[in-house]
Parts: C-alpha cells; structure tokens; sequence
C-alpha cells in the first residue's frame, strides 16, 4: 500500500496529512468555500457573456483572425520589406488599415504577415506593401482591395461563427 503523505490544501495552502490519494482540502470548510468559489465565478462568467458588446466580440474575432494570418503565412517573409528574422514580432498587417476601410478587417487577401516595425514604426511600409502584394495575389485584386466596398453589417451569431471557423483553423495549422 501506498504510503500517503502532507500536502497543502488546494483552496488555503494549509498543510495536512493525506488519508486517500484523492483528498485535495483540509477541511470540509476549504472544499465548500472552493466550490462555492467555483461557482460563483461561472455566474460572474455567465454575467459578463450577458453584457458583451458586438465590439467585445470584434474584438476576439479579431484577435483569433490575426492568429490565423500570422500562422498562414509563418513560413513566409515580411510583406513589406523581405525581412524573415526568427527573434522578431511580426502582426498581421492590413494593407487597407482597420479605421480607413473597416469592412476589409478580415478579409484575408487584405491582411499579411508583416514585422512589427514595418507595421508600427513604418507605418504599414505601404509602397513596398502595394508592390510585394501586387506580386502576390495580383493587380486585379489589389485593386479590388482599392475600391469602396460595403460595410460590414455581421451580427453577434455571424461573429461567433467566424469566431468557430477561425479557431477550427488555427488548430489545424498548428
């Protein structure tokens, strides 16, 4: 048999002597408060769900979108300047940025891999963007990507499927 030994408490640290292999508190009083705990952080949870925005979640498509184009092009150098150093952040660059042409946010012929200072400093390093872009997808739909196109008008349930889509592939491309 299995010689138990002293363990601290998984809710106040406490250190107590282990009779079964599965005990994890020291008391009946840590275990109660730590399933309370518990539960009351899945209400908060289930609260906040309640009082996100429609920008709240732009926002996590967004952030799982510009996953996506990072793994996508991983292999890939710097749209804008060829760089393909391993020790530097890279973003997903928008050739049409997010606040000029908001209905191209997520579209992903818009959008590259691109080196955090091309990206900031750089300002997009948008005339070396336009022309390694050009030789990538092709002057006809860079241009497409160059022209008025209508706003985008997705709903919550819209959202969270792109939200699901973008995550299916994220998993995949790891």
């Amino acid at each position: 048999m299995k010689k138990l030994k002293d363990k601290p408490c998984k809710w106040c640290g406490t250190i107590f002597r282990q009779y079964l292999s599965t005990d994890q508190f020291c008391s009946t009083y840590c275990f109660i408060d730590a399933h309370k705990e518990k539960v009351w952080k899945k209400i908060v949870k289930e609260k906040k769900l309640k009082l996100k925005t429609r920008n709240d979640y732009l926002k996590d498509l967004q952030k799982v979108f510009n996953e996506f184009i990072r793994l996508r092009d991983k292999d890939l150098s710097c749209i804008s300047c060829g760089t393909n150093k391993k020790n530097i952040q890279y973003h997903a660059g928008h050739y049409r940025s997010v606040g000029s042409t908001p209905e191209l946010r997520f579209n992903e012929l818009n959008c590259h891999k691109q080196c955090s200072k091309c990206n900031n400093y750089l300002s997009g390093n948008l005339i070396n963007y336009r022309i390694n872009l050009i030789n990538k997808i092709g002057l006809d739909m860079v241009e497409e990507l160059e022209k008025q196109h209508e706003p985008l008008k997705w709903s919550i349930e819209e959202i969270n499927a792109k939200i699901k889509y973008y995550k299916k592939i994220i998993k995949e491309l790891k």
